[in-house]
């Protein structure tokens, strides 16, 4: 039975008649979208090729996204980054990056970016200092490790380390008592 359901259903066969109106939808959908796009798209303006932001100074920084580390010419006025481009030069990248480093600026200028340690306290988020989180995460590590074992704990890295930092976290893990390490990227 199986044999003949493999004869009979192929989905790369197609009639003449189906392959023709697949044909034209497609003909249809792509002169739409030609004419849809009529002036959308123009040539920059002398004006507006001229620097957008005058007295800004340009940063040469990478982006943090992974630890490839591809280059960004920051634009920042007045203590804000205003505007990005790829940095040409850069021996990395070599004048390009993904989109992720494409969008950069946002990631930084977030309103959800955190920039401190928070700490929930009564069902509300609430600053604290780096000490107190540092003091904080490391009694909670030596108490997991003293009631359950090294091993009740397990330590990731992440895309945005390099080589020299996944050492450092191994490093500490084993410092710690366990083997349990692993990439964020396996989950």
């Amino acid at each position: 039975m199986s044999e003949y359901v493999a004869q009979t259903f192929s989905p790369l066969k197609a009639s003449r008649r189906s392959f023709l109106k697949m044909s034209a939808l497609g003909i249809g959908a792509g002169i739409s979208s030609l004419s849809a796009n009529q002036g959308i798209v123009r040539e920059a303006t002398q004006e507006e090729l001229k620097e957008a932001y005058p007295d800004s100074q340009k940063i040469k920084t990478v982006c943090s996204i992974c630890s490839v580390g591809c280059g960004i010419v920051a634009e920042v006025k007045n203590g804000v980054w205003v505007r990005q481009e790829v940095a040409q030069d850069h021996p990395v990248s070599r004048g390009g990056h993904c989109s992720k480093g494409a969008d950069m600026i946002d990631l930084v200028r977030s309103a959800k970016r955190v920039k401190y340690p928070m700490k929930k306290e009564n069902g509300e988020w609430k600053r604290i200092s780096w000490e107190q989180a540092l003091d904080e995460i490391g009694e909670k590590l030596g108490q997991l490790k003293k009631d359950y074992s090294p091993d009740s704990v397990q330590f990731f890295g992440s895309a945005k380390v390099g080589n020299e930092q996944c050492y450092y976290i191994r490093k500490f893990a084993t410092m710690f008592g366990t083997n349990n390490i692993d990439h964020q990227a396996r989950l």
